[in-house]
């Protein structure tokens, strides 16, 4: 065990391959969070996670839950892999004579975790909204006819205009994310693939110092003795819990970054110039209960997310892949 919690690369394969497994298992769900908590008042298209699925698949047939998928996978892997490397760092840091840490020393270290994983975290997301809120605009803007089945299609200004101007156009065209980063980068420069990174560590850091403290102290409750590692069913229930419970604590401010990230609005869509902006506008015209929004979902999705990284862990697959491959050259 100690072997496996000092060995950087193998941390860092641990949670590429969790966050890649993880991704494709449940990404369909994180698309309907996504477009549940972009709806506004008198213009909802889905009614609840599963109706959104439903008729994601009727108009854009089964790969249309995984728009957005790609840049997911693309970056999932130096996201977890940073936030579970950071935050096995941060604790050894804070530790001392191999005691362990306090409640508070835990959260400190899980905040350190969550203020590194954003530098990753916020282009993924800013991208990948873009892509999974398509649908929706798409359905909004032919509502109340039905959705035709030819490939969906986004607006043309996706990116074209400014970041707070709410003018929906009525010609089309297909975006990719590459499409989107370039003309992000192009417009905007470097900051472009960074709106909403002050939501993004809003939402961030509160998770990580719920999850990993929560995680440690579940995941020492199974543990036979104080020597000894919990057993491979407990460290993923815990992940799952400890995931499930920082989710839904800070779904608040996901449903915070979710709407300033994304760029293209719907009619009758206000913008909104930032955080606080943001928080007023939702609470005064759709009330506490808009910040719950997709809150299922986003436990749905964390879960087993957490689950299954604890389990790579667990089985130590980053130290076996180095061990029998040349990539052990990396932990020499």
């Amino acid at each position: 065990m100690a072997q496996q919690q000092n060995s950087l690369p193998a941390k860092l394969i641990n949670g590429g391959i969790a966050g890649i497994v993880g991704v494709t298992c449940v990404f369909p769900i994180d698309l309907a969070k996504t477009r549940l908590q972009n709806q506004r008042p008198g213009q909802q298209v889905y009614k609840s996670m599963m109706d959104c699925l439903v008729k994601t698949v009727r108009s854009e047939g089964f790969f249309g839950m995984y728009r957005g998928a790609a840049v997911n996978l693309t970056l999932v892997t130096p996201e977890k892999a940073i936030k579970l490397a950071a935050n096995d760092f941060f604790r050894q840091q804070l530790s001392k004579n191999g005691k362990g840490l306090t409640v508070f020393k835990e959260m400190l270290a899980g905040c350190g975790a969550g203020m590194c994983q954003v530098v990753v975290t916020t282009p993924m997301e800013m991208l990948k909204i873009q892509l999974q809120d398509a649908g929706r605009l798409a359905a909004q803007q032919q509502k109340p006819v039905m959705m035709s089945t030819t490939k969906l299609v986004a607006t043309n200004t996706v990116l074209s205009r400014s970041f707070n101007s709410c003018t929906v156009s009525s010609a089309p065209r297909a975006v990719s994310a590459t499409q989107i980063a370039k003309e992000l980068f192009h417009t905007h420069g470097i900051q472009g693939l960074y709106k909403g990174l002050g939501a993004t560590l809003i939402r961030d850091v509160p998770f990580s110092i719920v999850y990993f403290p929560l995680f440690a102290n579940l995941n020492h409750m199974g543990k036979p003795s104080p020597d000894a590692a919990s057993p491979f069913y407990w460290a993923f229930m815990s992940g799952c819990v400890a995931g499930s419970t920082a989710a839904v604590a800070v779904n608040p401010c996901d449903v915070v970054k979710t709407r300033l990230q994304s760029l293209n609005k719907g009619s009758a869509e206000e913008a909104y110039s930032g955080v606080v902006d943001c928080v007023s506008k939702i609470m005064r015209k759709e009330g506490p209960s808009a910040f719950l929004k997709g809150a299922g979902c986003r436990a749905l999705v964390i879960a087993p997310l957490f689950g299954i990284a604890q389990v790579m862990y667990f089985a130590g697959v980053g130290e076996y892949i180095l061990d029998n491959t040349p990539l052990n050259l990396l932990s020499a």
